[in-house]
Formats: C-alpha cells, structure tokens, sequence
C-alpha cells in the first residue's frame, strides 16, 4: 500500500464490512469497523443465507474462513416450485443431477465466523455514525451520535440500506418497490404441520396470483420462512388500522386480502409460529454510479440495495468488501485501487440489481401466475 498506511474505517458491521476488515486484516492492513449494535450479543436481522460459489464463497475463500465455513453450512433445499391460488402446480423445477451445488448459513453463524477472525478491538460497538466533515485531501473526520470523533484516510460505507455514509457521495436514496413482504415462520413443520412442509417440498414453493403471493421456502432447523407478498402501500398496516404487534388483527387482515385462496395455502398464515414482521421492498436506482470522491467508498446495500426476491445480497455484498480490500492491498495508491474497485463493482452490481427487478416484476405482473412462468427454467409437471 501507500508509503503511510492510511487509516481506514468501515462503518457498519454486516456480511460485507466484516469480509473486507478480515481480508485487509489477514493482507497485514489495519482497520477500525464501527457497529451501531450495542454489543456482539446483538443478533442480526434476517435468518438463513444461501452463498453462491461465485460470490459469498468466494471471499470466504480470499478470507481463509473457507473450511471454517463449510463446518456452520449445510446443503439448500433445490426444489422450486410454483402454483397457483388454487395449489395447482404450475411448474416444478428440481435441479439435474452433478448441477451447481448450492449452501446456505444461518445469518448469526456466519457473523460470529467472521467477528471472531478479527484483531481483538477491530469492532467499537455502539457507534452509530452521525455525519462525516471533509477535511481535504480525502481525509473526514467520524462524527458519532456519542459525541466521539476520529480522523480517517479512506472511509468505508458498509451500512445498509439507509447508509449515512452514501448522502456524502450521491443524493440517490431507496425508493418504495410497491411490493411488501410480511414474514413469519413455521417451526418443526415436518412433524407438526407435515402437510405444510410437503407443500414446501424440498426447497422453495411460490404461490402467485393477482399481484399476491404466499411464498415457503426451508430454513435451516426443520423451519419453514413465510412470506405473505403483495403490491400496495407500505403503510398497508396503519391504512388498516392495525399494528405489527398485534398478531391476530394481521393475520386476520392477511387472511382477507388472500380471501378465495386454497385453503391448503391459507395455512401458511394461520398456523404460523408468533408473530408477522413487516418487511416493504426498498431498491437503489439501477445503475447506481457515484461521483468518485476521494477517501469515501459504499459496498454491500449501500452502493447497490435491490430487492431480495433474486436473492444474493449478502454474497454480492461480501464479494465486495473481499476485492475493495484486495484492492487496497495490493495497490501502490489506495485511491486509485478505490477507482478500481468502484468501476468492477458497478458493473456487477448493476447486472443482478437488473435481474432482481426483473425477476419482481415478472412474479407480480399483471399477468401472474402465466407470466411468472418465465421465472423458472424448468418444466411443467
């Protein structure tokens, strides 16, 4: 790297910004992650996470967490299949034989991987970043909401969705999908709703129609993820005077939206385990290009949030933080190896931003469930 090490911060303490302070870690790069959780105890958001081979496990690869990894993995359900509002099969797709393997991890499993890879002290918990001043010549200081400040060479924005890293380079903000995803959960479906997870089957089953869904896919555990989707208002809840909080109003609010739906499909939300947490579907502009401003960079959901229906965030996000640290590794000038990555990075992200937009689209097109055939490339039943 450059003559004087810099001092590099990465603001946030998810998939990606953890990946990127291990690899600069183990290239001999120091670096400081701020976490806005109070501590490690904290556990993520979200459940299960399905790393592909050429994304999330490639960094881990880069990370030397590979093997580490695979002990925490276990094989992901392959089976897709998509019916209509009245269960009848539409298409079913089950991989061929010697196909791409594919490997999910529970959220927490990976995290507590790679925090425990870190230098003791790479993580100041409890920082939650407030704004950054520009000092010249591409240092800012750190402002956080506790009043501690610090001075850095190359700031890291690794902090989701509503980064307060991401206004220093772009006006850009998420902007509302149209479609809402509630998620609950069905706990040991196999002995205790076994007709529910036969309609889950080995992996994913998607019922469509109308601009709706009732999505099951196979967690890790013997778990069933639910997921009631629908276009309409994010403030769906409020407009139907209804909190979160109260599960019976919801679920009872859910079941009349999806009124005239197989009962078999019905079940999903009445036998489900707690409660429903609300989950409206946000997306960066695709493509999503900065003005290239020294000593600031986004990686993850910061430079690149589209919706999960496509899946891989996370991977695409660890991808990231591995080659921008590589980067910096390797480079003479860590500015120009910024450049780099920044350019390699948009190209990528922009590609499955496109993919993911299309794929929701399709799923909740007018012509659902005939046009969500094009989702899957498989064959009819």
């Amino acid at each position: 790297m450059h003559p004087t090490t810099p001092r590099i911060a990465i603001i946030g303490a998810g998939p990606g910004g953890l990946t990127c302070a291990r690899v600069l870690q183990r290239s001999g790069v120091p670096v400081t992650v701020f976490a806005h959780e109070s501590s490690v105890a904290v556990d993520p958001q979200g459940g299960t996470l399905e790393l592909q081979m050429t994304t999330g496990r490639t960094a881990l690869r880069a990370a030397g967490l590979y093997e580490e990894f695979t002990a925490l993995a276990r094989p992901a359900g392959q089976e897709v299949r998509l019916l209509d509002h009245t269960a009848t099969v539409l298409l079913q797709d089950a991989p061929a034989p010697g196909g791409p393997d594919r490997t999910e991890v529970d959220r927490a499993g990976l995290r507590r991987l790679l925090l425990a890879s870190l230098t003791a002290g790479t993580v100041h918990w409890d920082r939650y970043l407030r704004t950054l001043h520009p000092l010249g010549d591409g240092r800012h200081k750190a402002e956080f909401d506790d009043g501690h400040t610090e001075t850095f060479d190359l700031v890291i924005g690794a902090d989701g969705a509503w980064s307060r890293v991401r206004p220093m380079l772009t006006d850009d903000t998420p902007h509302y999908s149209g479609v809402t995803f509630v998620e609950t959960g069905i706990s040991d479906a196999d002995s205790r709703h076994p007709d529910l997870a036969r309609l889950a089957g080995d992996g994913s089953v998607l019922a469509l129609s109308a601009g709706k869904g009732l999505i099951a896919r196979r967690h890790g555990h013997g778990r069933l993820l639910v997921y009631a989707a629908f276009r309409g208002s994010q403030d769906w809840a409020l407009e139907a005077g209804v909190t979160m909080a109260d599960t019976e109003a919801v679920r009872a609010v859910l079941l009349d939206g999806f009124a005239g739906w197989d009962d078999r499909l019905l079940a999903l939300l009445r036998d489900n385990d707690g409660g429903f947490v609300n989950r409206p579907l946000f997306a960066l502009p695709v493509p999503h290009p900065w003005p290239h401003t020294p000593g600031l960079t986004l990686l993850g959901d910061a430079a690149h949030l589209m919706t999960p229906f496509a899946g891989g965030g996370a991977g695409l996000a660890m991808l990231d933080g591995c080659e921008l640290a590589r980067a910096l590794a390797e480079a003479g000038d860590p500015d120009a190896a910024v450049r780099a990555y920044e350019s390699a990075m948009l190209r990528r992200a922009t590609q499955a931003a496109e993919h993911a937009a299309r794929a929701l689209a399709q799923a909740f097109a007018p012509d659902v469930p005939d046009g969500a055939l094009r989702l899957l490339p498989a064959r009819r039943p």
